[in-house]
């Protein structure tokens, strides 16, 4: 997955959105303030950066200033005011996110970036499993398996947020839309027919009154 270097001075907020990231497989690192951008860290190829504005030493936006576009940056901000959207948009960031925000919202944020920077992990493989999330193509044993466009999308959900349990509810939501009429039965449905496809009935745990999780290793 991608290195991602978090640049937060609240120590919780930067632990926690570590933690979270962390936990799908990406490779994470931490700093405090926005000199430290161009401190050691800038030896290492990092392909996202998680910018707060308001830093020591350095604020956000001069940090953006000086990287010049070199590695796509999404700001993490308190400062949800219109014209600093567009100005942080404008000094090439790739997104912005206003705190508080839903670690699951950032994470899709991440990934979505990671996507349109081609700077993303499209390949995931577990045992004899390999999903190719590009071309939205399941090989079992090295023959490809035919999956409904919900069962696809409910792979797609459980790959991403590896090792970190999904509602029913969300994973509704995801694979079916906001607007679907149907109840949570119709995913514990889907999730026994992907398990059986793919011998995943260790690796899709059932989180008892929650939902799902796929454990995989980083």
């Amino acid at each position: 997955m991608a290195r991602i270097l978090i640049v937060e001075d609240d120590k919780s907020i930067n632990a926690l959105i570590k933690k979270t990231l962390e936990l799908v497989g990406h490779d994470c690192v931490s700093v405090f303030d926005g000199e430290a951008v161009f401190g050691e860290p800038e030896k290492r190829a990092f392909d996202l950066i998680l910018l707060d504005i308001m830093l020591p030493k350095m604020d956000g936006f001069q940090v953006i200033r000086k990287m010049d576009g070199q590695i796509p940056v999404i700001f993490l901000t308190a400062r949800g005011a219109v014209q600093d959207r567009i100005k942080g948009l404008n000094l090439g960031a790739d997104d912005y996110i206003v705190k508080p925000f839903d670690m699951m919202e950032m994470q899709a944020r991440v990934e979505s970036v990671l996507r349109r920077t081609n700077r993303a992990d499209l390949m995931f493989e577990l045992g004899g499993v390999k999903v190719d999330l590009a071309s939205r193509q399941v090989f079992f044993e090295g023959e490809l398996i035919d999956f409904a466009p919900q069962e696809f999308l409910l792979i797609e959900a459980l790959i991403k947020n590896r090792n970190i349990a999904l509602s029913r509810d969300k994973l509704l939501e995801i694979a079916w839309g906001y607007d679907y009429g149907g109840d949570t039965r119709t995913v514990d449905v889907h999730i026994h027919n992907i398990r059986k496809k793919l011998c995943w009935e260790d690796a899709v745990k059932t989180v008892f009154k929650v939902g799902y999780r796929l454990e995989a290793k980083k």
